[in-house]
């Protein structure tokens, strides 16, 4: 799948978003390493905290379906720029491994970066000893 494929999924995606208070529609479109695509949208609540992002979504809807490798992130989101995951997901896509990460504005031009360049000493728990680690 190309880049631009993958950033259409996120974008077609992207128009199901939840935003009533924040009218910022996000889509995510994850790549796994079996080839199919898994998206998200971000689903806003009347309690912010509660609010769910993209990318959390559609990573939960690929452990859902058993994927729990990666290859690249989509994110399309409205706004004067690309945005990047925040911090809360960038920990949840560190917990399957580095992947690439493309953002774009919507109909606008696309960025290219890694997860390990936004969030280089994730969080880890050696699941062998019980050890917190960063990597």
């Amino acid at each position: 799948m190309t880049d631009r494929e993958l950033l259409q999924r996120a974008s077609a995606v992207r128009r199901q978003a939840y935003a009533p208070y924040s009218q910022f529609r996000v889509g995510a479109a994850l790549l796994g390493e079996s080839g199919r695509v898994y998206p998200g949208c971000n689903v806003e609540n009347a309690s912010f905290g509660l609010t769910v992002c993209a990318e959390r979504n559609a990573v939960a809807q690929a452990v859902a379906r058993g994927e729990r490798a990666f290859r690249k992130l989509a994110l399309v989101a409205d706004g004067a720029e690309p945005v990047m995951p925040c911090g809360a997901c960038l920990q949840v896509l560190a917990e399957f491994g580095d992947l690439e990460i493309l953002s774009a504005k919507a109909g606008g031009p696309y960025v290219r970066t890694r997860l390990s360049d936004l969030l280089p000493k994730a969080f880890r728990l050696d699941r062998r000893k019980g050890k917190k680690t960063a990597r």
